[in-house]
C-alpha cells in the first residue's frame, strides 16, 4: 500500500473513541459538497486538535479546511460528543470568514498574558524591513489595543454563554489578523507586518527556527500522534525572545501534566530557510 492509500485508509474499529465515528463526523458535517474531502488521517487529526483545545493544551485551533460555518461546526462538535469525545465548554469565534475554536478560559488568560508581556512578543516582518525585528512601542501598542478589544468581547460572550458550545463574531477593523490569530493559537511570539505594505514579508531565505509539538492520543487510536503546535521564529530573534519561549515551554509542560487525554509529549525544533514564506 502506497503512502497516499495508507493515509486515507479507514481506522481500525474498537478504539476508545471509535475512530470510525470521528471520521464519519468530519466527512458528513464538514466535508459534504465542499472542496475538502476529508481523508481519514485529516479527520482524526482534527478530532485530536479539538481534544487538545478542550484539554487545555492550546487556547484555540483555526479551522481552515473547507467552508464550514458555525452551524456546521456546531453539528460536528455535537457528533464528537456523541462519539465519546466530550469536550469542556468551547467557543466558536468568527473573524472575517475564518473560524477559531477556543478554550474560553485559556484564550482569555493567553490574551491577558500577552498584554502584560515585556518586551511585547510581536515580530515585525514587514516587506520593507531588511530583517525581522521586535515591533516598536507604537506598533506594539496598536496591537495591544486590538487584543484588549478582543479580550473584552470574549469576556462579555462568556458571561452570557449557555450550553456546551457558544459562538460569536468580531469585526476586526484595522486588525492585523496574522498577529491576532497567532496570539489566539498560543504561539509564544506572533508575526506582524505593515498592513499598508500588503501581506508580503521579509522572511524569504531568512533562517527560521520551526517549533513542533506532538503527543500521542491513545483515546483516538493506539500510536496515533497529534500535531498540537507548529510555528516559527526567526533564528535572529530567539535570544531576545528566550524568556517568552521558556515560559511557553514551561506552561505547556505544566498543562500536559494535569490532563490525561495525551501521552508522550515531544517538543522539537529545526532551522530552515525558505525562498517564500506565507503568513
Amino acid at each position: 500500500m502506497g503512502p497516499e492509500a495508507a493515509a486515507d485508509a479507514e481506522p481500525p474499529a474498537g478504539s476508545a473513541l471509535s475512530a470510525a465515528r470521528l471520521v464519519s463526523a468530519a466527512r458528513e458535517e464538514l466535508g459534504a459538497g465542499r472542496r475538502c474531502r476529508f481523508p481519514a488521517a485529516r479527520a482524526l487529526q482534527l478530532a485530536g486538535e479539538v481534544l487538545a483545545v478542550a484539554a487545555g493544551l492550546k487556547p484555540a485551533l483555526l479551522y481552515d479546511c473547507g467552508a464550514a460555518g458555525p452551524a456546521e461546526l456546531r453539528r460536528y462538535l455535537a457528533r464528537l460528543r456523541e462519539a465519546g469525545l466530550a469536550p469542556r465548554r468551547l467557543h466558536l469565534l468568527g473573524v472575517e470568514g475564518s473560524a477559531l475554536l477556543l478554550h474560553p478560559g485559556l484564550a482569555r488568560r493567553r490574551l491577558a498574558a500577552v498584554l502584560s508581556a515585556r518586551p511585547a512578543p510581536f515580530m515585525d516582518v514587514s516587506a520593507g524591513r531588511q530583517r525581522p525585528s521586535l515591533c516598536g512601542p507604537a506598533e506594539a501598542q496598536a496591537i495591544r489595543d486590538h487584543l484588549t478589544a478582543l479580550l473584552a468581547h470574549l469576556g462579555a460572550v462568556e458571561a452570557a454563554a449557555t450550553g456546551p458550545v457558544s459562538s460569536s463574531e468580531v469585526v476586526p477593523t484595522g486588525w492585523n489578523l496574522c498577529t491576532i490569530v497567532g496570539v489566539l493559537l498560543g504561539y509564544p511570539a506572533a508575526y506582524a507586518f505593515s498592513v499598508e505594505e500588503g501581506a508580503e514579508n521579509c522572511l524569504a531565505l531568512t533562517p527560521l527556527r520551526v517549533f513542533t509539538v506532538q503527543a500521542s492520543c491513545p483515546r483516538i487510536r493506539d500510536g496515533f500522534r497529534v500535531q498540537i503546535y507548529s510555528f516559527s521564529i526567526p533564528e535572529s530573534l530567539c535570544a531576545e525572545l528566550k524568556e517568552a519561549l521558556d515560559a511557553w515551554c514551561d506552561e505547556l509542560k505544566e498543562a500536559f501534566s494535569v490532563q490525561n487525554d495525551f501521552v508522550d509529549l515531544r517538543i522539537s525544533s529545526e532551522v530552515v530557510s525558505l525562498p517564500v514564506v506565507a503568513l
